[in-house]
């Protein structure tokens, strides 16, 4: 049985990549799709067409149903248009994926005000914008489903990437808030962090020769695996799953634990800060979170 018949999705950043392999996995689960991309460089700039028209080609080969949006996610305006199509086009939306990002790397002391601000507007503006465009339909038909892309550079940490990682722990923060807002309508939103060999990871600087093995690894991983996942989330079955993070890689799939205190000291007078700094830090250091890129996590080969 196909998990996604008579449904209705849209996709952000659709014309490549992981975003082409979710709307060809949602339309194969039965959906009709629409494929948004603006046709960007990696970066952001430049506009092309032919990408989402293109994957609505590759889903009608197959049978499927699929119509192409151009807009951009980061427009308040645009990201209502993609909604407002959905529903013109097909008469409902159900789900929804943020997939729409671009990369603007740079070490930390060097980003510029600009690069910055593109990443975060295009990642997290875009989610919020997206996600909120689709609230106003979620909650007028009493249903909806939401699956927004984050990355371990943000969960984990990253070298490089400080506008990205901030952009896509802010998703999380934004899922989370949806998924407690929104449960009430049978709308639920979750997040999924993807190891797959895209034109954003083929991006990544190959240096030494412990890049060259890491990049393999990467090659390894196919995004119709992350699609799997995200496909699965879309579906009605999924109804008690909302306010999580996974990931997937490769054949594995993992769920990420949410922030939560576990250490407290307590003085009943107060702390004075020599105290926080001679007596809390101290105990505390045992179990501070360690400084880690993705690779120092994850030491094992995808399976």
């Amino acid at each position: 049985m196909k998990m996604l018949n008579s449904q209705v999705i849209l996709v952000t950043g659709a014309g490549q990549g992981l975003g082409r392999e979710i709307a060809i996995m949602a339309a194969k689960e039965g959906a009709s799709v629409v494929v948004n991309d603006i046709g960007a460089s990696l970066d952001g700039k430049g506009n092309d067409r032919t990408a989402a028209e293109k994957v609505v080609g590759e889903i009608e080969e197959l049978g499927g149903i699929a119509v192409a949006n151009f807009d951009s996610v980061s427009d308040w305006n645009s990201a209502h248009a993609m909604v407002s199509q959905a529903v013109d086009r097909f008469g409902r939306l159900d789900g929804i994926v943020n997939n729409a990002g671009i990369l603007r790397d740079s070490i930390f002391h060097k980003m510029q005000e600009q690069d910055f601000d593109a990443v975060v507007s295009t990642h997290l503006k875009g989610t919020f914008n997206v996600s909120r465009a689709a609230a106003e339909q979620f909650r007028a038909q009493d249903y909806g489903r939401m699956v927004h892309m984050t990355s371990t550079s943000g969960l984990i940490g990253s070298v490089g990437q400080a506008n990205y990682s901030a952009a896509k722990m802010g998703i999380i923060g934004l899922s989370t808030s949806i998924a407690i807002e929104m449960g009430r309508y049978n709308v639920t939103s979750n997040c999924v962090a993807p190891f797959a060999f895209s034109r954003m990871t083929g991006s990544i600087p190959v240096n030494t020769k412990d890049d060259e093995a890491r990049m393999e690894r990467i090659k390894t991983m196919e995004a119709s695996k992350v699609a799997v996942l995200v496909a699965a989330l879309l579906s009605k079955d999924a109804a008690k799953v909302s306010g999580q993070v996974f990931s997937s890689r490769a054949n594995e799939i993992s769920l990420y634990n949410a922030m939560r205190p576990f250490r407290t000291l307590h003085r009943s007078p107060g702390w004075r800060v020599p105290e926080v700094v001679n007596t809390v830090f101290p105990a505390f250091e045992s179990d501070f979170s360690p400084l880690e890129v993705t690779g120092d996590v994850y030491r094992w080969d995808p399976v």
